[in-house]
């Protein structure tokens, strides 16, 4: 079976993307450029970015362009956080930002956005709504739309409830973005993932997991390089293959440390220490 996998595994080791919160005090158009010069494929990019440079007094277009020049492709494209459980204006205006991201993430090349839960609350009942309506403002740009739980969160912090919730928006458009750190978090790490379908699978988020928690480090960002923590790689790798899942693997791995190394030094350590991984 592992020779079978081979391919698979050459061909996740040229589809990873750099998440930029991972290079978190670096700015957004630098970082473009290191996940270009260490060897990623693309990048993950946040709505905090774009609202970075439209801070820094650049237009829509303006950051449309700096994303293209850079000649970095972006595997998946965040809107902000907090829709699941939006309602009234600010549900609007969370739309709103939706529909612009789309707009963004088409004008670049990019077919996948993704959201997560935030730190708010609420019904299952509004969620489901709510990613309904999300799903179809994403459809209507020919664009798909990933939902990633946390094991953070008070409610929304397994992968049964975030299968429940997909279940019951039953939308084409609509999918689930797992992390390995979430999963194994949540007890669902290694294989834990196994019942989940192929086809619902839109999005994948990696990084290491502590096998405990450091003193003063906060969840969840202490996070560490793959094969640096208790994440159980070879399952990992070996079912997303045996599923066949032809994404990218994203590298998200906020953590105060690692943000104190030089971003060229970390992001080329952590590009080759993932393709060790799967080589291996």
């Amino acid at each position: 079976m592992p020779d079978l996998l081979q391919p698979h595994f050459q061909r996740f080791a040229q589809r990873l993307a750099l998440h930029t919160w991972t290079l978190e005090t670096t700015p957004f158009a630098e970082i473009l450029g290191i996940a270009r010069d260490t060897g990623w494929n693309a990048v993950e990019i946040r709505r905090s970015d774009v609202k970075q440079c439209y801070r820094a007094g650049m237009s829509r277009d303006e950051v449309i362009r700096l994303i293209r020049e850079s000649g970095m492709a972006v595997a998946v494209a965040g809107t902000e956080y907090g829709l699941l459980f939006a309602e009234g204006d600010e549900r609007k205006r969370l739309l709103a930002v939706l529909d612009e991201t789309c707009v963004i993430a088409k004008a670049v090349g990019c077919d996948m956005i993704m959201t997560a839960t935030g730190q708010a609350a609420g019904s299952l009942d509004t969620a489901v709504a709510n990613m309904r309506t999300a799903a179809d403002v994403v459809a209507a740009h020919g664009l798909r739309i990933a939902y990633e739980y946390s094991s953070a969160h008070q409610t929304m912090n397994t992968l049964d409830i975030a299968q429940e919730l997909h279940a019951r928006v039953a939308h084409p458009a609509f999918g689930l973005l797992l992390d390995t750190y979430h999963l194994e978090r949540s007890g669902a790490g290694g294989r834990g993932f196994a019942g989940v379908l192929a086809e619902h699978i839109f999005a994948i988020q990696y990084s290491d997991v502590p096998p405990t928690a450091p003193p003063g480090m906060l969840r969840p960002t202490d996070r560490l390089t793959p094969g640096a923590g208790s994440v159980r790689w070879a399952e990992v790798f070996a079912l997303l293959a045996e599923k066949s899942y032809q994404g990218y693997l994203s590298y998200e791995a906020p953590n105060p440390l690692l943000w104190a190394r030089p971003a060229m030094d970390a992001a080329r350590a952590d590009v080759n220490a993932t393709r060790a991984l799967l080589k291996a």
